[in-house]
């Protein structure tokens, strides 16, 4: 199992636990962290946008210009901490990643 450190909105910190090879907006939707994932992960919607902690972006990986273009649309975007959930596969070499739950639009 792989260690995820969330800060949902209202500023609460949770430690979850997630398989591999699951895409980290599944395992935040399942531990209600408020992510709405509307399109199914399907890059589509935005409503798994969330940021990452510092040191973690280059680690999870550059976002693909489709989720790139998608997240630069939300008010919350920051070029160098936003990702979409639905698009990063959860790894071993991802344990004890930090992400906080973008402000919902």
């Amino acid at each position: 199992m792989v260690v995820v450190k969330v800060t949902d909105r209202d500023g609460r910190q949770h430690t979850i636990h997630a398989r591999p090879s699951t895409s980290l907006m599944e395992v935040l939707r399942d531990a209600d962290m408020g992510i709405e994932a509307i399109c199914g992960g399907q890059c589509a919607c935005a409503t798994c946008h969330c940021l990452l902690e510092a040191g973690w972006f280059e680690k999870v990986g550059r976002p693909s210009a489709d989720e790139l273009d998608l997240a630069a649309s939300l008010d919350a975007f920051d070029e160098a901490r936003s990702r979409l959930t639905c698009q990063i596969e959860v790894s071993e070499a991802l344990d004890g990643l930090e992400v906080t739950i973008a402000p919902q639009e």
